[in-house]
């Protein structure tokens, strides 16, 4: 999150001529952040009752498939 927060004060400070290589880097670090809490909250122990058919294993594949899948993205947005 920090990273995605330097990059959009660079943006608004320095410059954002490239933008699209802006939008691309600061989505990279917004998406995997939200991924990544994504998977903290379904493997951690006290939200069993809300992701009860959700195995850590599942989590991780999710997780692994949404960071290939927005990556992709991303590098063909650049």
């Amino acid at each position: 999150m920090l990273s995605g927060a330097l990059q959009f004060l660079y943006c608004i400070l320095v410059t954002n001529f490239p933008f699209n290589a802006f939008l691309a880097g600061f989505s990279s670090t917004i998406g995997q952040f939200v991924l990544t809490a994504s998977l903290r909250s379904q493997v951690n122990p006290e939200n069993k009752n809300e992701f009860k058919d959700v195995s850590p294993e599942r989590a991780f594949a999710d997780f692994a498939l949404g960071s290939i899948v927005l990556h992709f993205f991303v590098f063909n947005f650049l």
